[in-house]
């Protein structure tokens, strides 16, 4: 079986900024000093990829079962061990979908595919962290 190799890069900024490079060459501002603000830490960088990873899944899963969304948000939740390292030790992912007629059994069905087979950010987590999942569907009316 063949293994995907992938590489990044860091480089400092200074005053406690960084520049981050993934594969694909999109560079972002990481801000380690948190106090700040001024651009992503990388702890809040792993709460987006959790919450993207299970979205580009669940939005996927839900077109090819036709199911009519008009929007689609995910939120997540995450709490940090008190003792250094302070890594995530839960993350709640909570599904927000608007549409017309969704199907609370297809969105389940989705999110739990997600969750358990397809997020390689939540499999890469999942090992030290536990991970919980919820949602809302919102029913929009036709214009």
């Amino acid at each position: 079986m063949a293994h995907s190799s992938y590489k990044a890069s860091v480089l400092y900024a200074g005053d406690e900024f960084f520049i981050g490079t993934p594969p694909s060459g999109h560079a972002q501002v990481i801000d380690t000093n948190g106090d700040r603000k001024a651009a992503t830490t990388p702890m809040e960088m792993l709460l987006v990829s959790v919450a993207a990873c299970t979205a580009a899944d669940v939005i996927s899963i839900l077109k090819k079962k036709r199911q009519d969304v008009t929007d689609y948000k995910v939120e997540v939740t995450a709490d940090r061990r008190e003792d250094h390292p302070r890594a995530f030790s839960k993350f709640h992912v909570h599904h927000i979908v608007y549409g017309r007629g969704v199907s609370e059994k297809s969105l389940a069905d989705a999110i739990e595919l997600s969750d358990t087979k397809y997020c390689s950010v939540a499999a890469t987590v999942r090992p030290t962290a536990k991970i919980t999942t919820s949602f809302e569907i919102f029913e929009v009316e036709l214009k």
